[in-house]
C-alpha cells in the first residue's frame, strides 16, 4: 500500500500538469474525433494522455493498477482483488474540450481499501487552460493552485446566498429538472459550467452549495473530487443520499448524485429526489 505523503502528492501534481501541457498542444491544433460504443465522444488527445498518464505512473508506483476511462475492459474479477489503484480521466470533458470552452480537466486519483471500502485517499484536478489545479490527500487538506498561488480552501468562506436560496453548479440539464426536486421554501439559482470535475471545484471554493447530476459519469469522473470535498466536509450521494461506491460492483457507471461541500446540513430536508 502506497505511503500518503507530500512526495507522492507533489509528483502526481506534476504528473498531471505534465499531461495538461501535452493538452494545450492539442488544444492548438484540430483534432480527429471519434465516437465510443457508448455514443460519446473521444479524440486523439484522451488516447495520447491516457498512456502518456499511465506510463508516468507505473514509472513511479510500478505494483500499482491503473483504471483509466480509456482503458476499462478490466473485468471486475480481477478488479476486485485489488488493495489500492489509480484511476484516471485523461480529459474530462471532451465535449468541452471539442466546443473550446476551455473548461476542462486531467484528473489523477488513488483509491486505498480501508475497512472494507475502497476509498479515494488523493487526487488531483488540472485544467490548464485556465490554470487551475485542484489537490487534496487524506488528512491533509484541499487546497486550488491558481495564478502561481496555493489557496487551503478551507478557509474560504461560504458566500451568503439567502436562507432559502442555492446556488447550484449544472452541466447540460434543464433547471426545471432540478426544480422540480426542491422542496418549498428553497429556491435555486443555477450555474452552468465546463466538465464535472470542475464543478465539483466550484462546490469546493464555495462558489456553489452543490453540483446536481442527472446523467451518466464514471468513477473516474468523481473519485478526485470525492477526496477534494472529502477533505472540506462534503460528500458525494446518490439521489438516495448514500455515498458514491468505488470499484463494488460490476458498471463502473455512477449513479445519479449531488456533491456538496457540507455534508452536515439536513440535504433531505431541501431535496426530495424521486418523487414519482
Amino acid at each position: 500500500m502506497q505511503t500518503l505523503n507530500q512526495y507522492l502528492l507533489d509528483k502526481i501534481v506534476q504528473i498531471a500538469q505534465q499531461a495538461g501541457n501535452h493538452l494545450k498542444d492539442f488544444y492548438a491544433k484540430s483534432v480527429e474525433v471519434h465516437i465510443k460504443s457508448d455514443k460519446t465522444p473521444v479524440t486523439e488527445a484522451d488516447l495520447f494522455l491516457s498512456q502518456f498518464i499511465t506510463e508516468q505512473l507505473k514509472q513511479l508506483t510500478p505494483d500499482v493498477p491503473v483504471l483509466s476511462e480509456e482503458n476499462c475492459d478490466i473485468a471486475f474479477e480481477q478488479r476486485q482483488k485489488w488493495d489500492e489503484y489509480w484511476i484516471i480521466d485523461p480529459l474530462d470533458g471532451t465535449q468541452q474540450f471539442i466546443n473550446r470552452t476551455d473548461q476542462f480537466a486531467v484528473i489523477i486519483a488513488l483509491i486505498q481499501k480501508q475497512e472494507q471500502k475502497n476509498r479515494p485517499v488523493l487526487g488531483v484536478i488540472h485544467a490548464p487552460i485556465i490554470e487551475k489545479t485542484y489537490f487534496a490527500m487524506q488528512h491533509h487538506g484541499c487546497f486550488v493552485q491558481k495564478e502561481g498561488e496555493i489557496q487551503p480552501l478551507h478557509t474560504i468562506k461560504q458566500a451568503d446566498h439567502g436562507e432559502h436560496n442555492l446556488h447550484i453548479a449544472i452541466g447540460f440539464v434543464h433547471p426545471e429538472h432540478i426544480e422540480d426536486n426542491l422542496i418549498p421554501p428553497y429556491q435555486a439559482t443555477f450555474m452552468e459550467y465546463g466538465s464535472s470535475s470542475l464543478k465539483s471545484g466550484l462546490v469546493a471554493e464555495n462558489i456553489t452549495d452543490c453540483y446536481i447530476r442527472f446523467g451518466d459519469t464514471g468513477e473516474w469522473d468523481t473519485a478526485a473530487s470525492e477526496i477534494l470535498l472529502s477533505e472540506l466536509g462534503g460528500e458525494i450521494f446518490d439521489l438516495h443520499f448514500n455515498p458514491l461506491s468505488y470499484n463494488e460492483r460490476e458498471t463502473l457507471i455512477n449513479p445519479y448524485f449531488i456533491m456538496v461541500r457540507d455534508k452536515t446540513r439536513d440535504w433531505q430536508t431541501i431535496f426530495q429526489f424521486n418523487k414519482s
